[in-house]
């Protein structure tokens, strides 16, 4: 079984991992959902839910195993420490494992060079930019929702769902008209608007 792991911190955003870590974890998928973080302390969200990581970035027990790392946004993206996710952005990256970042974590792939070259979206372009000074990927921006290249996935703060149906779709856990009927109650609800 193949795992999927959250990176978490302190002030992490946990709404935008909650619609697709359900869909991940149900039996049949080949699926796990676990968490890792720059250590093993536990952290605390922006909704006050207290997480003890399964792993540490300095385990590299874990990365034989991983299918994809999802990294939410949150208020830690701010604080230097966390920084440190950026070694293992690059170790998924470099194995052709699926990195998924929303909202600040857009921002922080920014800082660090991951969004220059690879199609990508966030909160916007200026937030982007002045977020991320060192940002070169204006030319691959696409003001979107949510957006894809090969082994990267990004959407902005209000992209949750957008975000959440690309990841099922990269790992098919859903597919075509199960995936629209999913991605529809979720965006619209069971009535139709």
């Amino acid at each position: 079984m193949k795992e999927v792991l959250v990176f978490v911190t302190d002030g992490f955003a946990d709404w935008e991992a909650a619609y697709v870590c359900p869909e991940l974890n149900k039996p049949g998928t080949n699926y796990r959902v676990k968490t890792v973080a720059i250590d093993k302390l536990p952290k605390t969200s922006m909704g006050g839910l207290q997480v003890l990581p399964d792993y540490e970035i300095s385990d590299h027990s874990f990365h034989s195993e991983m299918a994809m790392l999802i990294i939410p946004g949150g208020t830690g993206w701010h604080e230097e420490k966390n920084q440190q996710a950026r070694e293992l952005v690059d170790y998924c990256l470099q194995h052709q494992i699926v990195v998924a970042a929303i909202c600040d974590a857009t921002t922080f792939l920014g800082r660090h060079g991951f969004l220059d070259e690879r199609r990508h979206t966030g909160n916007t372009l200026e937030y982007l930019k002045q977020g991320a000074p060192e940002y070169r990927g204006e030319a691959h921006y696409i003001a979107a929702q949510a957006a894809s290249d090969d082994y990267l996935i990004t959407a902005n703060g209000s992209g949750a769902v957008e975000f959440s149906k690309l990841i099922l779709e990269k790992l098919g856990v859903l597919q075509g008209e199960e995936l629209d009927q999913w991605y529809k109650i979720f965006k619209q609800g069971y009535l139709s608007i």
